[in-house]
């Protein structure tokens, strides 16, 4: 299991929310460049990046987002307002190692289908997406978490199964931002479901004691590691030294 460290950029600053709360932001005196160098010369080869303006469909920071993105030799799974087959394609061109769809794929009823069916040459675009599952109390919501969708969740994990999406990054809002200790139930829970999905875990880890539960779990692909760094409750190097031992190759 891969430990991928996250950066939230809100009004091209790094922050954090708590349970995905727009008023309840800790900025942090660090720019996006400073702290992906950080990772960078800290052996990282994945990171973590969402825009959080374009999340809630502002994407007046995406311009400085790819800018900065451009010029980092790392991996970049990137999230936050990816609201078109157009903009998948754009960003994966463009050197994106993974996006991350969300909002549309739950709001609009072709959106995975019509992506599921892109390819150009050897590109296979479906290869490059996650599907971001954001779960409170086993309801996906969406927007910036500001809206609850009807799918059932292990109907919509099933609907992707079946449309060759695998990759699936969840997050426990309820344990977001807390530093209180991942959401280890629910994903045993979409682990048992299906033996093919690769799970990127997200939210509450405070402590390398909360990664080693999760990799007890057996089949955690990756988790997402934000405040915690931030926090000073893991450090960089206990990352590198983890991701070092690990047998996942990205």
């Amino acid at each position: 299991m891969y430990i991928i460290p996250a950066i939230d950029v809100l009004d091209k600053k790094v922050v954090r929310l708590r349970e995905g709360n727009y008023d309840d932001v800790t900025t942090y005196a660090i720019s996006l460049e400073e702290q992906i160098e950080k990772y960078h010369a800290n052996g990282t080869e994945i990171v973590h990046i969402i825009d959080l303006n374009g999340a809630k469909g502002d994407f007046s920071n995406q311009e400085y987002l790819f800018e900065i993105i451009q010029k980092t030799d790392m991996k970049v799974q990137y999230g936050g307002g990816v609201r078109s087959i157009d903009k998948v394609k754009e960003l994966v061109d463009a050197g994106i190692y993974r996006v991350i769809v969300g909002t549309q794929a739950i709001t609009n009823p072709t959106f995975l289908e019509d992506l599921s069916k892109l390819n150009e040459g050897r590109v296979k675009y479906a290869d490059h997406i996650v599907i971001a599952i954001d779960v409170l109390d086993e309801v996906i919501k969406y927007s910036g978490w500001l809206e609850s969708s009807p799918i059932k969740l292990i109907e919509y994990i099933d609907k992707c199964l079946a449309l060759g999406f695998f990759r699936f990054l969840c997050t426990d809002i309820s344990k977001d931002g807390k530093l209180g200790g991942a959401g280890v139930e629910l994903y045993q829970k979409l682990l048992d479901h299906s033996p093919i999905i690769k799970l990127i875990g997200s939210g509450g880890i405070s402590s390398m004691d909360d990664i080693r539960v999760l990799k007890d779990l057996g089949r955690m692909e990756s988790c997402v590691v934000g405040k915690a760094i931030y926090e000073n409750k893991i450090t960089i190097e206990e990352i590198k030294d983890w991701n070092l031992k690990s047998l996942i190759n990205f």
